[in-house]
This record gives C-alpha cells, structure tokens and sequence, in this order.
C-alpha cells in the first residue's frame, strides 16, 4: 500500500480512471473517499477497497470495473509475489517442467477445501501460475497472459472432480447419497469457485502487466467494460447475464424521466393566441392565461421485435425492459418474428418468468414459414395483413432488428403503412451506423421510411426510449 502523504494525488489519478471508464465520480464522493482513507487501516487492503467503493460508487453494476481498477491503482504486490510461509510452489517432473497433471489435482484439493489457508493458498498458487505460465516474450521483453496461464490447466473441465470434494465422495467409493438441494449448492460453488480462480489469475496478470506496460494503458484494453456499454452484438454469456441484472434500476431511471415528462405536459402549455383574443376584453393586458389541452396520457405501444440468432440477445434485453416499463403505457402489445410474424403478448403478463417467456416464444410461436433465416419484408407483410389493427392513430411503434435481410425483397410498402397509421414508429438497430447498407442490410432502405436509431449498448438503448418514447 502506499505511504499516507502519497493517498491524495494517488486518490485523485484512480477516480480520474473511473472517470474514463463512465463510472461517475463528483468533487462530493472524492472528498468522501479522502476523509474514509484518513480512518482507515491503510495496510489492510481489502478494508480500502470496501471504504472506497462505498464512497465513490453509486451502482453495485459498476463494481466489476471498480474491482479491475482498485487492483491496478492499489495493487496487492510488487513484482514476483513472495509467498511467505505458505509453500505454493508448482509441482514439478523430474525433468523440471510443471507438471500439469499434478497441478490439475492440487488444484481440485484446494477448490474442494473451504478453509482460509486453502483460499490464500489458492491465490498464491493462482500467482505462481501467471509466472511461470502465463510469461511469454514479447518485442518488448517478458509479457504475461491470463489464457496461456490458465490454458493447459483448463480448470473448467474441473467441475466434477471438485464438486465430489465438496459433496464428500471419492474416486474409489460409491456417490454418497446427497438431495437435490445439496447437489444444486454444491454445483453453484464448484462453479464459482473456477470463475474466482479466473479472476484470480486475470487480476495477477494485469497487475504484472502494468508493472511493465503503465496502469493507463493496460486499463485501456485490460478492464472490462461497464454493463451498459457492452455492445449487444458481441457480448459475452457473461456480459449478457449482468446486463440482464442491470435492467431493473434502468427501468426505474426510464420510468422516473417518464412520469416527470408526463406530469409537466399534464399542465398543459399557455396559448398565446387565445390568450392575446381574451385580454381584448381587458385593455390587452392577459390577466387570464389561457393553456392548451394536455395531451392524453399513456399511450399504447407495439413492439416488433427480431428473434433470430443475430440479434437475439439485443431483442432480449430490450423485451426485458420494455416489460419493465408496461405500467407507463396504457397497453403493450409485442410481436416477434424471424421470417414470419406472431403476437406474443401473452408470453409476457405480469407474473411471467422472462427468461423462460423467451424461450416460449422460439418454441411456441409461429416463427417460421420457410427456412428460419430473418426475411424482414415477410414478416412486415405478415403483420400488416395479420395484426393491422394492432396499430391506431395513438400507438407508438418499436422495431427492432439489425435489418438484415438476407438478400429479400424488403417490402417497402407494409413498413409504409404501419408508420403511416402510428402516431410515432422508430426502429432501433443494434448494429453500427458505419455498416448499414453493407452486405444485406436493408437498413438504408428502411431508414427512408422510417426514423431508424443505432442502439449499440444498454447505454445507448435508454438514450434513445427515453427521448423518442411520448408522455
């Protein structure tokens, strides 16, 4: 840890990081953060990392990237780490190479063991493993990588040997009965605890990395991004799964922007050509202000939405928050389709399961008419002559899909009578702008007839409804 005269200028550069990264930061929290440091224990480490995040932090799904960066800006060590009186030594051959067999099974040892020494143990070995694994050379000297060090010990094809340990049973003795509710907690942990040694090692390796490369830079490209930033197109299961986590307190922010518009158009604006007729009475001067009718509130909203594989994970998350969002609408009606058109409105009443309603929707909608590769000039046919009335003169339309077409006739002429009847119809496209009209995207095309929006990431998503939706 640093000395206590280097905390202030140290503190200052690691909220400038969080900073960069889109993590907001005001004078309020650093200050807060400054005054948690002067009462803490600053060589207990871990008792920073928990005072700092409490200060600075104002979202539980920005902890990942504040984790990422305490670890550059606060690291654990300098240099090989010494392993004290713990003996974390690699197994070795006789002819001096790890051997990898026998690490393998240390390493179901340790991740079977719930004790404290076990886990410090686990994390010295986690940092040996990067040293001598994970160093490879470079233009630039020894350089360190998390999936060579993790690559031949594959320690995902780990689970079983480690959840025997945890349920007790060995190689040679039969299973030792266990209920269903045992075995499900131990599969959650065996789990667990390879994606904690994971972490491990990828923290060691950005931690020697910025030894030698600088903490900026590796923070550029070492520290992964914030969940509402991550491109849909090519997240992760990982990234899916907190983006996922993350649309809850993004509907209640939606929400709260929504209910404000709609309050202050409930008073309505003064017309100023009324209220000019109706001062004549008065010498001119408008003693009596005349407002315009507000505008009903709550309108309805359809939604079509691209279920294929493409695109599926975009139409996920923003079924997800829409859902979120349906007590701000006077109804909601959605509509999935891959190369045909189906209402699936029922998939998502108020009780529903959102993750099972998406799997319903592949396997009990009427999806697919010929091959089940996206045709979005069918599907918008199909809807037009199918669900037509669905749109009225107060609906507000979503489309969402990347617009890819796969070479078929884009059918301009349905598109053009369902925005025609729509009160508002925008099309949100999760890829980017630089490739729409390229290969098969149809996306140009559209955008003639419709207002179409790139909604590459979360962030961009609640950007964009929360500007377009109406009150």
């Amino acid at each position: 840890m640093l000395a206590p005269h280097g905390i202030p200028g140290h503190l200052v550069g690691f909220v400038e990081a969080l900073r960069k990264r889109g993590i907001s930061v005001g004078p309020s929290e650093t200050v807060d953060a400054g005054r948690v440091l002067s009462v803490l224990d600053l060589l207990d480490r871990e008792a920073v990392r928990e005072g700092l995040a409490c200060s600075l932090l104002r979202r539980p799904t920005h902890r990942g990237v504040f984790d990422a960066l305490f670890d550059l800006w606060f690291p654990v060590a300098s240099g090989t780490r010494d392993s004290g009186q713990i003996d974390t030594a690699l197994p070795r051959t006789e002819g001096g190479d790890v051997d990898i067999d026998a690490l393998r099974e240390l390493l179901v040892d340790l991740l079977s063991d719930d004790s404290a020494e076990a886990a410090e143990l686990t994390q010295m070995l986690a940092a040996q493993m990067v040293e001598e694994l994970g160093q490879y050379k470079s233009s630039n000297g020894p350089s360190f990588s998390a999936y060579q060090a993790l690559r031949d010990v594959a320690p995902d094809t780990l689970l079983r040997k480690i959840l025997d340990g945890l349920l007790g049973r060995a190689d040679d003795t039969p299973d030792r009965p266990t209920d269903d509710y045992e075995s499900e907690v131990a599969k959650r942990t065996a789990a667990q605890r390879i994606t904690d040694l994971r972490k491990m090692v990828e923290s060691e390796t950005r931690r020697r990395s910025a030894e030698k490369l600088g903490r900026e830079r590796v923070a550029s490209y070492g520290v992964p991004k914030l969940a509402e930033e991550v491109d849909f197109l090519r997240a992760s299961d990982t990234e899916m799964a907190a983006l996922r986590r993350n649309v809850t307190p993004l509907a209640r922010l939606l929400a709260s922007r929504l209910a404000v518009r709609r309050s202050r158009s409930r008073h309505g604006s003064i017309d100023l050509r009324r209220t000019l007729r109706k001062s004549m009475s008065t010498g001119g001067i408008p003693i009596d202000l005349v407002e315009r009718k507000p505008r009903r509130a709550r309108p309805e909203l359809v939604v079509l939405c691209d279920v294929s594989g493409s695109v599926a994970g975009f139409s996920n998350f923003t079924l997800l928050l829409v859902h979120a969002l349906r007590e701000q609408f006077s109804r909601v009606r959605i509509f999935a389709f891959i190369d045909s058109t189906d209402e699936v409105t029922r998939f998502f009443d108020s009780g529903s399961d959102l993750g099972a309603a998406m799997s319903r929707i592949i396997r009990e909608s009427d999806l697919v008419t010929y091959d089940g590769h996206s045709d979005y000039g069918h599907a918008l046919t199909t809807f037009d002559e199918k669900y037509a009335h669905a749109v009225t003169s107060r609906s507000s339309v979503l489309i969402l899909g990347d617009a890819r077409t796969n070479y078929r006739e884009p059918k301009l002429p349905a598109l053009a009578h369902i925005v025609s009847v729509a009160k508002h119809a925008y099309w949100l496209n999760p890829e980017p702008k630089s490739q729409w009209g390229s290969g098969d995207s149809a996306a140009k095309v559209y955008a003639d007839v419709i207002a179409m929006h790139e909604c590459r990431s979360a962030q961009q998503l609640a950007t964009v409804v929360s500007r377009l939706l109406p009150v």
